[in-house]
């Protein structure tokens, strides 16, 4: 090959990369079908660099939103990956992850659990057992764990894994935030309101300090302190914690984003069970609308919204 076609190449993958840190998933997701297109064609299909363009075009064809595709797209990579670089190279490892990511993504966790089972003595065997990518292996395992509904364990699974966070990456990094704010929402999913409120209540200002006040992540955080507030019994404040959050999300993330409106939905609901069901009623009556239009008249949340919507009213309106 050319030093021309590597210097160009070369650059293809470093816009796309760019592109997809920047939210433009689709961006980064087409020009890397456009260069797995060169790399297959000057460097081969089975060239490294051919298969990296390979998996980056399944992640970023999966953060653009079709995860489907993206597992389809690593269920085919990952033999090819195993014969071509062993299986228990790293990459191949990273592909198996990601696989099992993206099947979860596209629904079906149970796999995704199983799949997560099966890698993790891999990678510790592999890697290490603190290695970067064994941690968020862990951290995946024990979400997707959740997800299928064994929420005490996925519960025990982050308190176990925190420690180890902490300790190898340090308190306050990216990743040890993520596993304190996962640690406290299923530690509520587990049953205890309370505790996932005062943990959420002790990680805001870490994360207020460490990503800045308006960051999403900070801002999920006070979302999630608002309704486990709630869900411990103080519904007055979660009320007033929503109040105060939705205007920020607003200029923040827009109007409508599923996060906006998803707290637009709790204020609501926390507007009822503080006492005003009429009030309740008539946010919901705004929210309906906007769900169907960005949702779809059949999405689980326009559905949830409507039953809501339809509770608050009677209540409004009294006994008959």
């Amino acid at each position: 090959m050319s030093r021309l076609f590597a210097v160009r190449l070369g650059s293809r993958a470093r816009k796309a990369r760019p592109a997809g840190d920047a939210g433009n998933a689709a961006s980064a997701r087409d020009q890397t079908a456009e260069l797995l297109r060169m790399r297959e064609r000057i460097l081969g299909a089975e060239h490294p660099r051919t298969l990296m363009a390979r998996h980056n075009l399944a992640y970023w064809t999966g953060k653009a939103g079709d995860v489907a595709t993206a597992r389809d797209q690593f269920a085919a990579l990952l033999p090819v990956r195993e014969r071509v670089s062993g299986a228990e190279h790293p990459d191949t490892l990273t592909a198996r992850h990601n696989l099992a990511r993206w099947t979860g993504e596209a629904g079906d966790v149970t796999a995704a659990v199983e799949q997560y089972k099966a890698l993790l003595p891999v990678r510790e065997r592999v890697t290490g057992a603190e290695d970067s990518g064994t941690l968020t292996t862990r951290h995946n395992l024990a979400y997707w764990t959740g997800k299928a509904g064994d929420v005490a364990t996925a519960r025990d699974q982050f308190a176990a894994l925190l420690p180890v966070r902490e300790r190898v990456s340090g308190a306050e990094h990216p990743d040890t935030l993520l596993g304190r704010h996962n640690l406290a929402y299923w530690t509520g999913k587990a049953g205890d309101a309370g505790a996932a409120r005062d943990q959420f209540a002790a990680l805001l200002p870490v994360r207020e300090r460490v990503s800045g006040a308006e960051h999403p992540d900070t801002l999920l955080a006070r979302h999630n302190l608002a309704y486990w507030t709630g869900k411990a019994g103080d519904v007055g404040a979660a009320r007033d914690q929503f109040a105060a959050l939705l205007p920020i999300q607003q200029r923040v993330i827009g109007h409508e984003h599923p996060d906006t409106l998803t707290t637009r939905y709790q204020l609501a609901n926390s507007t009822g069970e503080a006492g005003d069901p009429a009030g309740a009623r008539d946010q919901l009556t705004t929210l309906v609308p906007m769900r169907e239009r960005v949702s779809g008249v059949e999405h689980p949340d326009t559905l949830t919204t409507r039953a809501s919507l339809a509770r608050w009213t009677r209540v409004a309106q009294g006994p008959a």
